[in-house]
């Protein structure tokens, strides 16, 4: 007869469980070291920070680059939980509007990891690829909400939407608040003239 162990599983799973409290603990302490302005914290403040050794870090992270990686998948969750979606059939000014706070939510979100980042992303490709696929999603998001503007575009389309999401991204947003210091409501109203100016722009354009 064989003894089969029952509680084989369980233990596996406990093990799992507790890997993966590890792992966020170590993300959380990443991101909040971050948050209070540490953007280049080394790996004995986050193990210090997570109350684990260095050893166990590097044990569930085999380098910055998987714990950028996982980093990034954080903060893109915390930007995902603001996400509403916006109708385009609705008003173009309430659109613009509706876009602009939101966006404007999800960049104070990014806001300090994204300032991290520019640090390192020169020597960084995991950094780039955060950066590519935070890109990729407004300019996603951008073909939903103002897709009725950017059909009646026509052959200058992928020119508007280029321009919609430069606007609309970290950079220019990081150029309003950090470089001329304009506070979140005035970089909002910036953001908004910018975007209305653009398609306003498309739809005459498409008119004559």
């Amino acid at each position: 007869m064989i003894d089969v162990d029952a509680d084989a599983p369980a233990r596996v799973d406990g093990r799992a469980a507790r890997g993966e409290r590890t792992r966020s603990a170590i993300v959380d302490a990443h991101l909040a070291l971050i948050d209070e302005g540490d953007l280049k914290p080394t790996g004995e403040r986050i193990a210090e920070r997570a109350g684990v050794s260095l050893r166990t870090l590097w044990t569930n992270f085999k380098d910055m680059e998987t714990l950028f990686a996982a980093t990034g998948r954080r903060v893109s969750e915390r930007q995902e939980a603001l996400f509403r979606p916006i109708p385009p059939e609705l008003p173009l000014t309430r659109r613009i509007g509706e876009f602009c706070a939101l966006r404007v939510q999800m960049l104070e979100v990014l806001a300090p990891s994204a300032r991290a980042s520019a640090l390192r992303e020169p020597f960084s490709p995991q950094l780039r690829r955060n950066r590519e696929g935070n890109i990729a999603r407004v300019r996603s998001e951008i073909e939903t909400v103002f897709g009725p503007e950017l059909t009646h575009a026509g052959e200058g389309r992928e020119q508007l939407l280029d321009a919609l999401t430069v606007a609309s991204t970290w950079s220019a947003w990081s150029m309003m608040r950090d470089a001329m210091g304009l506070d979140v409501e005035a970089a909002q109203a910036t953001l908004a003239r910018i975007l209305g100016a653009l398609l306003v722009d498309a739809i005459a354009a498409g008119l004559r």
